[in-house]
């Protein structure tokens, strides 16, 4: 777990893949890593920190990408009116904390087909959780938990098509 320093290069590798020609949005750039692995395959990204200090490094590590905009401020207002998105990696912390307040806008975010990431879960964790509850059994998404690591796991959540 990187408790919000930074994504592992198991993640990165994941998001890279994930995001292949796709608009891709990130809430909760921190220092920009997960960013960086999105970017380096995606059509476009837009992604979001609130911490003016984490955005500083993490805009100095995707200078000159141009396909990556980079906005300090809260995802929740700054994201909606960029999307509708192919790829929303879910990054910011709150999340994992309140999924059945946040989780309806996250889900509005995405287009039908769109995924929705969420990483640093512990696998195999006993006991109520509300973010794998939330994504998992969603009506709207079709989830799986991925293990990442032995100590670590992501849930990829793709949103239905409702046509």
């Amino acid at each position: 777990m990187t408790a919000g320093g930074s994504s592992i290069p198991e993640i990165q590798s994941l998001l890279a893949t994930l995001a292949v020609g796709k608009r891709c949005a990130e809430a909760g750039t921190a220092y920009g890593e997960g960013a960086f692995a999105i970017a380096k395959t995606a059509r476009s990204l837009v992604t979001v920190e609130n911490d003016e200090n984490r955005a500083e490094i993490a805009k100095a590590r995707l200078r000159g990408l141009r396909n990556v905009e980079l906005i300090v401020g809260d995802w929740h207002d700054a994201l909606p009116p960029k999307g509708p998105f192919e790829l929303l990696f879910l990054d910011s912390g709150g999340f994992k904390q309140a999924p059945f307040e946040e989780g309806p806008l996250a889900i509005e975010l995405l287009a039908p087909g769109g995924m929705l990431v969420i990483d640093d879960l512990t696998p195999g964790r006993e006991g109520h959780d509300p973010a794998r509850e939330f994504l998992l059994g969603h009506s709207e998404l079709v989830a799986a938990e991925l293990m990442t690591t032995v100590r670590s796991s992501a849930i990829v959540a793709v949103r239905r098509d409702r046509r």
